[in-house]
């Protein structure tokens, strides 16, 4: 057992514990350590198969991310399109690969070399970031390491989400950071989001409205072929998520609602930011990352 110490100045809560923890294994110098959440639940053989990877990819990080537990009907849509999204930001192929720039990680279950770390700069390096686990990762693969993420099954998280609340605080706690805190980037973004998953059913509609009453017969045809193939494509690739999550694939079609809130969580994490808030998480308020 790792007694807490008072948090220092210009650390996060999570990677203080986690350095707390680091140092407290300094002294048998551990080939790996495993960081992972209180609220994840491992099967027995979890190490075994996470060193065995490790070692089979050469991989400095090896991070899963964590199957999210679904206890309402809006998980079942929101959940899913959680990892959905992370995976378009972040593709996993992209980070897995050592000759891309992409780095990711699921702060619920990552090993991590004892070795890689150090040569990374150690947990100080990132001491103040807010999206602990991607910018480990970068970190990671900035000093030449090699990472790896994937989807799993048997790691798990135990933690129910409930209602929208918490996912709202979830998404609002980063998205701006992400976009590094760039006006720029957050117009980009939310245009992007809107063109991609509000615009296809508003044509769509547009192109029943225009039919029913009669007009523009052109523009509807228009208006229905690019909003029908856009829906279409974005719904058989959100199928295989809800499949991985055993959801019923008729949800598939809704993706567009999960698209228009994560827009609004976007737009809420940078009101947040710019009011000086970082947000709440876990019942906490948590202050605004610097620019």
């Amino acid at each position: 057992m790792v007694e807490g110490r008072a948090l220092p100045t210009g650390w996060t809560g999570k990677l203080w514990a986690l350095q707390s923890g680091v140092e407290a294994a300094r002294p048998i110098s551990p080939d790996f350590y495993l960081l992972s959440d209180a609220d994840i639940a491992h099967p027995t053989d979890s190490l075994t198969r996470l060193v065995s990877h490790a070692l089979e990819t050469s991989a400095d990080l090896v991070s899963l991310m964590a199957r999210l537990r679904l206890v309402s009907l809006t998980n079942r849509l929101f959940l899913p399109a959680f990892v959905y999204f992370f995976a378009k930001l972040y593709p996993f192929r992209w980070s897995n690969s050592a000759t891309h720039q992409t780095a990711a990680a699921a702060g619920g279950c990552v090993l991590l070399k004892r070795t890689a770390l150090e040569r990374a700069g150690g947990l100080s390096s990132i001491s103040g970031a807010v999206i602990d686990d991607c910018s480990l990762a970068a970190a990671i693969k900035r000093s030449g390491g090699r990472t790896w993420l994937g989807l799993t099954q048997d790691v798990h998280s135990i933690r129910g989400y409930g209602s929208i609340a918490p996912v709202w605080d979830m998404v609002a706690r980063t998205a701006y950071t992400q976009l590094g805190h760039s006006p720029l980037a957050l117009v980009g973004t939310v245009a992007g989001l809107a063109l991609i998953y509000v615009v296809p059913p508003i044509a769509l509609a547009g192109a029943i409205t225009l039919a029913a009453l009669g007009k523009a017969p052109e523009v509807a045809a228009v208006l229905a072929i690019g909003g029908g193939a856009a829906w279409g494509l974005m719904t058989a690739t959100f199928t295989p998520m809800l499949r991985f999550y055993r959801v019923t694939a008729l949800l598939a079609p809704a993706l567009p609602v999960a698209g228009a809130l994560y827009t609004a969580f976007t737009l809420a994490s940078a009101f947040r930011h710019w009011s000086g808030r970082g947000g709440t998480w876990r019942g906490r308020d948590l202050p605004s990352a610097p620019s």
